[in-house]
């Protein structure tokens, strides 16, 4: 079977901590409610709504698309550039 290793492509991303809504809202270029404390968030991704949850990381991708990342998933494919 073939190997592949994935791209090295620099991210830009934000984790979503249940309170910081107006950081998130910037950093997407949405608006979403500032009452979510402690409730999932909802990301438009190219595949539909998905849900963020508490400390998820919303990840802007390549072609400038946004999408929720699980915290574990998160640290073992991205450094700090």
């Amino acid at each position: 079977m073939p190997l592949f290793t994935k791209k090295p492509v620099t991210i830009e991303a934000i984790q979503w901590t249940g309170k910081n809504c107006a950081e998130i809202a910037n950093f997407a270029g949405i608006s979403i409610p500032v009452v979510l404390f402690d409730k999932p968030l909802i990301v438009t991704t190219l595949e539909g709504q998905h849900t963020a949850s508490i400390n998820d990381w919303i990840i802007k991708g390549v072609k400038g698309e946004f999408y929720p990342c699980k915290p574990d998933i998160f640290e073992l494919t991205y450094d700090v550039a």
